[in-house]
């Protein structure tokens, strides 16, 4: 392929309208919900299609498929009668999916070797009692960035009237880094920007991302870049051929002629990025490219970041960016001669053991420029799903903020536990040492976003209780069984018989109407919550969680206790959307004790030097899939039509005596592949890809330190041909 997108996306929607129904794919795209997918955000009140800036048409194939998953049809109770779980495990995660969707309750205990259908009362009665016998320092509760913002604060909510911290979600398996680092440095952990910011920038730096497959709206935002006459620069170990050239489906000209996206394409090795960027600051400050004004002004920490970066010696950002010193002039160059930049990141960036020091280096290099204050320039974590930055401002963290804790116990007039809380990997280890006995799940897939595969098995196997809410099987429901498994079918955001809220990766807050169930068995993820609440903790405490079935009693609850959040209170009656207050920095005014945003002296890496057949791997996502659900083998823009596969440089394969689907062994400190066929990519020498999850065999479970996330991205392997 020369070009992402285009026709072949248009036909795609085609049959999957062809498949689900012409008219009920249009009637579901246009209803007013936010887009299921990625955190771009899209939807709401506005209308389907039409993002937060006004622009139709807003739509991309991921959110169709997510779309088309919804609408297949029901599990009949038979399907588990015929199918045991060890076939489940035979299943990939395409072929689980398109099971069709969950629609009755459905349970395996001790010894049983199927699920079987139970009635709700039946399964929230053995919950709840399973968390009584099991107590809040034994039991820990997880939510997906699907859920809704009501469903999110019910949960921690009910963890902590229960007693524990050990609330989390999947922002810990993902942008956690991006949280931690932006907080250390100005003083909020979200973007500084909204969509109307990256509309109007000069120059765009992409790092570590392939928005061409997982964000595919934004790249028309990158297209107008470029027809602006800004710049794009791509950062990324992988050459991905949606980030040279895209076409746009809903722009007539890129349709038919495409665009070209980066301006500059560099390549670095993975985990190459800090020093990359350490390079670039350093031609900036040798240049005076620096605006001492604002740093003056409004940082902190200049100059220990100044002596720190021009004490850094040329040679050693070379090795370790693995990229020429000619390059990172370049790079540094054009964002000298921006006026208004916005740099963009995904998980290539903090999925890293040093993934904090990643993003406190992003935003040094913001600094240095005064991109960060004004309007039009800022930094963006680019969020991979719908919700998750919502879930984390409604409290879904395993310690509430200071404020926040405060308001809680004011207005219920309790004390909630003081304890620090378990982040998702440590709530994982915890079972592993047989500390957990229940485990609660708001969508999501824990067995299958986990690193080291045979250990997240193991780890939830210890259980007593492991209860999954959602809507189509996955591979968590296949191998992430416990001692006993409740899977528990609920409805997607535009069956809700309520309106539910959702919050951008700008902070914009979307009100999704709901709609009709297209299946009577399924519940709300609120109402299994408030009924849950009322087995658990009763009507006569600080909560009745009877009253809570209702979703504008939520919005006024969370209204009341979490700052920013105050116009949910009224947004049933103004059906009003809005961006929450004070994320945007388009003044030079951070929300730090001292009121300025800080520098930070950051160290390159050592990463462990790679013997004769060993590699630096990074796990991806393909175009076909969404997270850790496949939608589909295929990923067209890699040109891969199948996933058990090894992306390697083609001078590697020549090195260690490898041809094209030749299969190997890929071996990691915790696991290992067979049978993987070796296929030839555009990635730098030294490095390869491997598809997420099915790699997560792969990955150790080590983590940041700091963002207690683990290092996806990175992970030293070797590989040795299959034996005859």
């Amino acid at each position: 392929m020369k070009s992402g997108g285009g026709l072949k996306a248009l036909l795609y929607a085609a049959k999957v309208a062809h498949r689900v129904g012409w008219r009920h794919l249009w009637h579901a795209a246009r209803s007013r919900n936010a887009c299921k997918t990625c955190a771009l955000g899209m939807g709401g009140q506005l209308g389907g299609m039409v993002n937060e800036g006004g622009q139709f048409p807003e739509v991309c194939k991921k959110s169709l498929q997510a779309m088309a998953s919804d609408m297949q049809q029901g599990i009949s109770p038979d399907f588990f009668a015929r199918y045991s779980i060890a076939q489940l495990r035979t299943l990939s995660s395409r072929e689980l999916e398109t099971c069709g969707r969950l629609v009755t309750p459905v349970y395996a205990g001790p010894g049983d070797t199927h699920y079987r259908a139970i009635a709700w009362d039946e399964a929230l009665d053995r919950l709840a009692a399973t968390l009584k016998a099991s107590g809040p320092q034994h039991s820990f509760f997880y939510a997906s960035g699907r859920a809704s913002n009501e469903a999110g604060f019910l949960l921690q909510l009910l963890a902590r009237l229960f007693g524990t911290n050990y609330v989390n979600n999947c922002t810990y398996y993902c942008h956690h880094a991006s949280s931690v680092g932006l907080a250390s440095s100005l003083g909020t952990g979200t973007a500084t920007v909204q969509l109307d910011d990256v509309e109007h920038c000069d120059l765009y730096v992409l790092i570590g991302g392939n928005p061409a497959s997982n964000h595919p709206r934004l790249l028309r935002s990158l297209m107008a870049v470029r027809r602006r006459g800004g710049n794009v620069i791509v950062i990324n170990p992988a050459k991905e051929i949606g980030l040279v050239n895209f076409r746009v489906p809903s722009d007539p000209r890129s349709l038919f002629f495409g665009s070209q996206i980066a301006s500059l394409y560099v390549q670095p090795h993975i985990g190459g990025d800090l020093a990359l960027l350490t390079g670039v600051a350093k031609h900036v400050l040798g240049r005076s490219g620096d605006d001492r004004v604002f740093i003056d002004r409004h940082t902190d920490g200049f100059e220990g970041f100044r002596r720190h970066v021009e004490s850094t010696a040329w040679d050693e950002i070379e090795a370790g960016a693995g990229v020429p010193r000619d390059t990172i002039v370049q790079v540094a160059e054009m964002y000298m001669t921006a006026r208004h930049a916005v740099i963009g990141w995904t998980m290539g960036i903090t999925h890293h053991l040093h993934g904090v020091e990643n993003v406190q280096m992003i935003a040094n290099l913001a600094l240095l420029r005064g991109m960060i204050g004004r309007p039009h320039a800022g930094l963006m974590p680019i969020r991979g799903h719908s919700n998750v930055q919502g879930l984390g401002s409604v409290g879904v963290t395993p310690q509430l903020k200071q404020t926040i804790l405060t308001r809680f116990e004011r207005r219920l007039g309790v004390q909630l536990p003081k304890a620090s809380g378990h982040d998702t990997m440590a709530c994982m280890e915890a079972a592993g040492r047989d500390e957990m006995r229940t485990a609660l799940c708001l969508g999501g897939n824990l067995f299958g976003s986990s690193p080291d595969s045979k250990f997240a098995t193991q780890a939830i196997g210890n259980l007593d209780l492991v209860t999954y809410m959602a809507t189509t099987l996955n591979t968590g429901h296949a191998w992430g069984t416990a001692k006993e498994t409740l899977i528990l079918p609920v409805l997607p955001r535009d069956e809700e018989p309520q309106p539910t809220t959702q919050e951008s990766m700008f902070s914009y807050v979307r009100l999704s109407d709901g709609g009709p169930a297209r299946y009577p068995g399924p519940k709300s993820e609120v109402s299994v919550l408030s009924n849950l609440g009322r087995r658990l903790l009763g009507d006569n405490g600080p909560v009745n969680w009877s009253g809570l079935a209702k979703h504008e009693s939520i919005r006024a609850l969370i209204a009341e206790l979490i700052p920013g959040l105050e116009p949910l209170a009224d947004i049933d009656r103004t059906r009003r959307e809005f961006h929450i207050a004070g994320r945007r920095l388009d003044t030079p005014e951070f929300p730090t004790p001292s009121g300025k945003a800080r520098f930070h002296a950051i160290g390159l890496p050592n990463p462990p030097v790679a013997q004769e057949r060993q590699l630096r791997l990074m796990t991806v996502r393909s175009e076909g899939q969404f997270n850790t659900v496949v939608y589909e083998e295929e990923d067209v823009y890699r040109g891969q039509d199948r996933r058990d596969v090894i992306l390697m440089n083609p001078a590697d394969m020549q090195r260690m005596g490898l041809v094209v689907d030749q299969p190997v062994t890929v071996r990691s400190s915790v696991g290992a592949l067979r049978r993987r066929l070796v296929r030839p990519f555009g990635i730098r020498a030294g490095n390869a890809a491997m598809y997420y999850p099915e790699a997560n065999v792969l990955v150790p479970r080590d983590v940041d330190p700091r963002s207690k996330t683990p290092a996806f991205k990175s992970v030293l392997v070797e590989v040795v041909p299959d034996s005859a």
